[in-house]
């Protein structure tokens, strides 16, 4: 069959689902599950993929959507829960507004800052489930918390859980890992700079949101995207994200505390007619105790993903034997998928937890009935989650994303840069990874590139930088968000309200990789 007739019917089950949850705004659970289905009868007809194969693909994106995808989802929404059982969750707002009561400095510390540490550290969604639940438990609309984190969780995906996408990259292409990342984070600078005026303005809803923080904002974008580029350039990819999301988050907590006493003193005391002092900036005092008991989960968390990470080699080997290679896929070539059974963030989420629940004082028997209410909240997202990873298997083990890839270059020719960001964008639409969009177009871009004699560090690395465009519609990604705000059935919602800052991105990024080109790289 011709390949630009097999590239329109490749499309076919990625236009359904951006039809079906943008304009027509079905449950997700719905139109996913029915997307697998559609997409294993195109790659049987059409594709000629045997039935066997077929089934045992979806298994396999089932089980690898069980593990470790959905355990982070499960995790992340049991500590949430845990939190607002045994009330410290109030805590942690109040300890919050003792830093700032603006909801914009709110957004950009949780779901910038610490968002973008989560997804450094941890990934596979902590940084849309855990920020998007704290944000909705302070105050927030429920859907304003899952759209910001997901725009949030967009840069910080190309270096995220300590480099992987860009390491991963690197190897499916042969080229070196540091220049790769020094090249990635220059086509990410601008958008460091931009999304947290972004999160301001949407926060408001209107442009003049800025006036007021606009020192801040600048400051919280700026901290994050410089030393990413310095970590970038001469460490490679594991800290880039990290060291920038730290030093964005302490910046902006600094200045927000210096615009805070400010405001404090700035104030006026009044005294009534009983001669009582009314001053509206009173907050109450939280002990140090009751601090780190609140945050205990978080900082456990982030001190177990750090020291089982690969910066501390002896313990991630330790961790990494408890582990399986499990052959599922019946195809050719053979396909085995790795199972890592303590050393995966959803696991580390559990066991800090259950250790910051025992610290409190806390039943075994208590947290374990929030744990089972906590799956069953989540039911639906279950199906949706495993169909959507299902999807991506069928459509990489068939052929269906190589057919699409191949349209692409076939149709643009010499203004394929224009859409290199757009095939990583698409990639991640369909996997939910940057790491998997990286596997599928990787090696494509870059021989694209060497067949326009363009650098193929600067298209590699706009796959990369357009993957994380991506994350923010991925069906995936949508699913933890609603999970974590109990906005379960709106998923056409959050779409709708994503997609068209997702094309934006990608317009822009395109243009970027274009005229970026002819520019000489330092």
């Amino acid at each position: 069959m011709n390949e630009y007739v097999l590239f329109l019917i490749a499309l076919v089950p990625i236009v359904w689902l951006i039809v079906s949850l943008g304009v027509l705004k079905l449950p997700a659970h719905k139109t996913c599950l029915f997307t697998a289905f559609l997409s294993l009868l195109i790659a049987i007809i059409f594709w000629k993929m045997p039935v066997i194969d077929g089934i045992t693909a979806s298994i396999e994106g089932m089980a690898i959507a069980l593990w470790p995808i959905l355990l982070v989802i499960v995790a992340a929404l049991f500590t949430y829960n845990l939190a607002c059982e045994t009330k410290t969750m109030d805590v942690m707002k109040t300890m919050l507004s003792s830093i700032t009561t603006d909801n914009r400095i709110q957004v950009l510390i949780l779901a910038w800052g610490f968002g973008g540490f989560l997804e450094a550290v941890a990934g596979y969604g902590t940084a849309v489930a855990i920020p998007a639940s704290i944000l909705a438990s302070i105050g927030f609309n429920p859907i304003f918390a899952a759209v910001i984190c997901l725009i949030s969780n967009t840069v910080p995906t190309a270096f995220g859980a300590i480099g992987i996408p860009v390491t991963t990259l690197a190897t499916v292409t042969n080229l070196d890992v540091v220049h790769l990342s020094y090249i990635t984070s220059l086509q990410l600078a601008g958008f460091i700079m931009l999304i947290p005026f972004l999160l301001v303005i949407l926060t408001e809803r209107n442009i003049k949101a800025v006036k007021g923080v606009f020192w801040i904002t600048l400051v919280s974008g700026a901290s994050f995207a410089i030393p990413q580029i310095f970590i970038a350039k001469y460490l490679g990819a594991e800290l880039p994200a990290l060291i920038g999301s730290i030093c964005s988050m302490i910046c902006t907590i600094i200045m927000a505390k210096v615009m805070n006493k400010k405001e404090e003193s700035s104030v006026a005391v009044t005294v009534d007619d009983d001669g009582e002092v009314n001053c509206d900036t009173a907050v109450k005092k939280i002990s140090a105790k009751e601090g780190i008991l609140a945050w205990l989960p978080y900082i456990l968390l982030c001190t177990l993903i750090l020291i089982t990470s690969p910066l501390v080699p002896s313990l991630n080997s330790f961790v990494g034997q408890f582990s399986s290679n499990i052959h599922i896929y019946s195809g050719d070539p053979a396909s085995t998928a790795g199972f890592s059974w303590i050393n995966t963030p959803g696991m580390m989420i559990i066991i800090a937890t259950v250790i910051a629940g025992f610290v409190q004082k806390l039943k075994f028997g208590y947290m374990a009935n929030v744990f089972k209410n906590t799956v069953i909240q989540l039911k639906t997202s279950f199906v949706t989650i495993m169909s959507i990873v299902a999807i991506s298997k069928i459509m990489s083990y068939s052929g269906m994303t190589s057919s699409i890839s191949f349209g692409l270059c076939a149709i643009t020719g010499s203004l394929y840069p224009l859409i290199a960001p757009l095939l990583g964008a698409i990639g991640t639409f369909v996997t939910g990874s940057d790491t998997s969009a990286n596997i599928l177009f990787g090696g494509l871009q870059v021989e694209a590139a060497k067949s326009l004699s363009i650098d193929p560090y600067w298209i590699a690395a706009a796959n990369t930088a357009g993957a994380t465009a991506g994350k923010m519609i991925s069906p995936q990604s949508i699913a933890i968000a609603t999970s974590a705000t109990g906005l379960i059935g709106q998923e056409g919602k959050i779409f709708s309200s994503t997609v068209k800052y997702c094309l934006g991105y990608v317009v822009i990024l395109g243009l970027i990789v274009y005229f970026g080109r002819f520019l000489p790289i330092i």
